[in-house]
């Protein structure tokens, strides 16, 4: 679990099948000492770990990945500078408790990922 120590949600904003929100990120969290020395990025499967659990968030639920359509990695975040970056998804839950989500992680007009995929209820 990535939120909490990894960032926060500073800010949420929920209607019926969307979801936006202000994420912080911790740039003096231990992964950076790796990911790189000097020039911290955030890693792709940490996006998409921000996008499944602040979902999780919205719903209450634990989900679990069964299905990634489009995994776009478009701009790197450095966390030093780009502290504070913006969530947005639109979700449909079905009675099978599948989630159909549409999401990504973007700054004004920088785009960093976007995910097309399918999660489950676990």
């Amino acid at each position: 679990m990535l939120q909490g120590n990894f960032f926060t949600i500073t800010d949420i904003n929920i209607e019926p099948g969307v979801a936006k929100a202000v994420l912080q990120i911790s740039a003096a969290h231990e992964i950076f000492n790796g990911h790189f020395p000097g020039t911290p990025v955030v890693p792709g499967v940490c996006m998409m770990q921000m996008i499944k659990e602040v979902l999780e968030n919205v719903i209450g639920k634990e989900t679990k990945l069964v299905r990634a359509d489009h995994m776009k990695f478009l701009t790197v975040i450095n966390p030093k500078e780009n502290k504070m970056i913006q969530f947005d998804a639109k979700y449909t839950i079905a009675e099978s408790k599948k989630i159909s989500v549409i999401a990504s992680l973007f700054n004004n007009s920088t785009i960093y990922f976007k995910f097309k995929g399918l999660l489950i209820v676990k």
